[in-house]
């Protein structure tokens, strides 16, 4: 049987047609489309994605690749871009051929995010192509595997024409400025922790002992005012730990200020995602921002995957058994290992099923996961609860 998703024929063609296996599945002749005769077998919502041409783009830094191709996946066109000013415009004028299309893009969240907000905005049907999917169908074309930009666009173009569960790209919202503040607070906070370092390894052979753990600019600050330099070596030791306090100073300003911006935008998208013990403001924008629309996700499972806190089956025969999952978008993951690590910490309901499951016989590692599992289908529900709150009160 050809792949889920192509489209399948139950009436047979006429006489006179052959039918041929293609290498993305079974489809009648060329002939026996060419004639026409097939729109008279097909549904109306058959006949309809016939007709709409999908356009993959494979986004580069310099250059746009972009190719057509109808429904039954023959290429109908093709054209390179150059990217500057006027390149949306000339994909505009060039699409216009073709009034019932689509757009698949490759990286719609990475070198192909502001061509795809572009046609987003502009009212586009477009799709999201992972990587992954359109590497696996250059290996099962024909041509040695070759990899050219034209043939990575015909490939994207495929898979979104026989994909009917990719995520569609919608206009940059709040979640996109939530998780541009949680990438900027990541940065500050590694910055932050690099000058530390660095104070640190100063102080240390400035002072015998070195400085305390948990340092801060005030408390460098007051040890620093006991510190005379005898050499010349010592004075530049003490000039240089004085702008790494600065610059400590500095981002500590810039982290507070991060903060209060993330609560401002979490204000602003009405989540309860606070009211979880143990998610916090920073963890709550984490998550409103790499979700987006929860809506994507049909299921708890679903979300539990993406998250990579679901266990993968690794079953064969007889032998029933599952493997750790080390996919999954790891920030997500990450965010709930440190909710799982508050609650066991402090107590609760999350405390009391970490417990249970060592009775059980788990190790810490595999209650911890447990408890990691479970907490991924509490945020999926609250986030799917707010969502209907939201809908309810803009109806």
């Amino acid at each position: 049987m050809p792949p889920p998703g192509w489209l399948m024929i139950s009436v047979p063609p006429p006489s006179g047609t052959r039918a041929v296996w293609l290498d993305r599945g079974m489809n009648v002749c060329d002939r026996y489309f060419k004639s026409g005769a097939h729109r008279t077998l097909l549904p109306a919502r058959a006949q309809v994605r016939m007709r709409v041409i999908t356009i993959g783009i494979d986004p580069h830094k310099s250059s746009h690749t972009a190719s057509a191709i109808d429904g039954a996946g023959h290429k109908t066109g093709q054209r390179r871009f150059v990217v500057n000013a006027g390149t949306f415009g000339q994909l505009i004028r060039w699409r216009e051929q073709w009034p019932e299309r689509r757009f698949a893009i490759v990286g719609a969240g990475g070198l192909g995010r502001t061509l795809a907000q572009q046609l987003a905005a502009a009212g586009e049907d477009v799709v999201d192509v992972p990587s992954t999917l359109s590497a696996r169908a250059r290996l099962l074309a024909t041509g040695g595997d070759r990899k050219t930009d034209p043939a990575d666009a015909l490939h994207i173009a495929q898979v979104a024409l026989f994909r009917t569960d990719l995520r569609k790209v919608t206009p940059e919202d709040q979640s996109t400025i939530l998780r541009l503040l949680t990438e900027r607070h990541n940065d500050l906070v590694n910055e932050r922790t690099r000058a530390v370092n660095r104070l640190h390894a100063v102080l240390r052979d400035l002072l015998p002992g070195g400085a305390p753990t948990r340092l801060s600019a005030d408390k460098a600050a007051a040890l620093m005012k006991g510190i005379r330099p005898v050499t010349a070596t010592d004075n530049c030791r003490r000039d240089i730990a004085r702008d790494l306090s600065a610059d400590l100073r500095r981002l500590d300003r810039q982290v507070k200020g991060n903060e209060v911006q993330m609560r401002d935008a979490l204000a602003a998208s009405r989540t309860t995602l606070t009211t979880l013990p143990g998610l916090g403001t920073v963890l709550a924008a984490k998550i409103l921002g790499h979700i987006g629309d929860v809506s994507r996700f049909p299921t708890e499972h679903h979300f539990a995957s993406y998250t990579g806190s679901a266990r993968l089956d690794a079953s064969s025969g007889k032998n029933v058994r599952h493997r750790l999952n080390t996919g999954g978008n790891r920030a997500l993951n990450s965010a709930l290992h440190i909710i799982a690590i508050c609650q066991i910490r402090d107590g609760g309901r999350g405390q009391e099923y970490y417990r249970r499951k060592i009775t059980e016989g788990k190790t810490p590692a595999e209650a911890r996961r447990a408890l990691k599992r479970r907490l991924s289908n509490v945020v999926y529900r609250i986030m799917k609860r707010d969502r209907r709150e939201r809908l309810t009160a803009a109806a």
